[in-house]
């Protein structure tokens, strides 16, 4: 099957629901993966670490009436339907809309149910995103298409949410919530042969060793990660903030090795190291909440930092078991007043999209 090729589901999907889910993430090293930071500077192999966390994303497809599409989302008040050939791109749900127009279905109900919450700086979107590709990729099998690989996904996820907002998004969010597990991120956009190269840093038995020494809380705060961006990318741009850049490049690449070797002691070192940078270039990624987190659990010899953009959102730290046993009392004392705070039970993810 074709992208564009308008064809309805509702038939189909009165026998057979289709539903799919994806991982989001907790970062360090995020916004190299733009390309207006990374193609400049490819020489200093821009990279990124992330964690896929078992908070996922879960989108159901159902019936619904021939010609149209409805999208509704647990958190969001407000649901979108609109005829086939009117599909609004532009609105709260425009990704979507725009990624089932790539496909060409229509008769459809999308439904997206997250277990992390909205607005938290865990990727949220691009994590929906790719949760609905899978599933609108699972009913192109069905009708006879051809069914697209993980790279495939995580490729066109990443061009439709860049052309939709308009440039400047990352590859990370997508590449986590595809891939899942531990994983080392090389950006290398002007390489015809692919963006990026994966190093995955732990298998299964490592994975869950570092589900003990790691813990993730949400800050009570929503954010907004595009505008924060947009700031960020104009002063690495101008010059004033790319030395800082590049030191925080350098040092996550030291993390992949501590991560891989299991050394979350030292682990721990480099995220401190990289938030002590992080405060000179991206102060507005901390709010006062957030900044008191990170000053707790490095008091219990842990390395924190903000999740994605930061600017509220959630939070996340590493270091050895007992010290984050530690650290989890603490942050549980100090979130329990602030309103909607909270730790968030989750551990690694090692399967991503499913």
């Amino acid at each position: 099957m074709k992208s564009n090729i308008q064809m309805p589901l509702s038939s189909i999907l009165a026998k057979q629901p289709i539903e799919a889910s994806a991982p989001c993430r907790v970062d360090s090293g995020g916004t190299w993966d733009i390309k207006a930071m990374s193609l400049p500077l490819e020489a200093e192999r821009p990279t990124t670490v992330n964690v896929a966390l078992n908070l996922r994303t879960h989108v159901a497809l159902s019936p619904y009436k021939e010609g149209w599409v409805k999208i509704s989302s647990d958190g969001f008040r407000k649901t979108e339907e609109c005829y086939r050939d009117r599909l609004f791109f532009d609105s709260i749900f425009g990704l979507f809309f725009a990624a089932i127009s790539h496909f060409g279905f229509h008769g459809l109900k999308v439904n997206i149910r997250s277990e992390s919450p909205v607005k938290s700086a865990l990727g949220g979107s691009s994590t929906a995103l790719v949760a609905l590709l899978q599933a609108l990729n699972k009913a192109s099998a069905l009708v006879g298409g051809r069914r697209l690989s993980k790279k495939d996904l995580l490729h066109l996820g990443y061009h439709l949410e860049d052309g939709i907002a308009g440039g400047n998004c990352g590859l990370q969010d997508q590449a986590a919530a595809v891939y899942g597990g531990v994983n080392q991120w090389l950006w290398q956009y002007g390489d015809r042969a692919g963006a990026f190269k994966r190093v995955p840093l732990l298998d299964r038995k490592g994975q869950k060793a570092l589900s003990d020494c790691i813990l993730v809380a949400y800050s009570g705060t929503s954010h907004v990660s595009s505008r924060i961006n947009r700031n960020w990318i104009t002063q690495f741009l101008s010059g004033k903030t790319r030395q800082g850049w590049i030191r925080v490049n350098k040092i996550i690449h030291e993390l992949a090795a501590a991560v891989k070797d299991q050394n979350w002691t030292r682990a721990a070192g480099l995220v401190q190291e990289e938030m002590a940078i992080r405060k000179k270039i991206t102060p507005e990624a901390l709010v006062p909440v957030t900044l008191r987190l990170i000053r707790e659990a490095e008091r219990q010899g842990c390395g924190a930092r903000f999740a994605g953009a930061g600017a509220g959102g959630s939070l996340w730290a590493i270091g050895d078991k007992k010290d984050i046993q530690r650290l989890r009392e603490r942050w549980a004392y100090s979130l329990s007043t602030v309103k909607g705070a909270r730790l968030l039970d989750c551990q690694v993810d090692p399967v991503g999209i499913r």
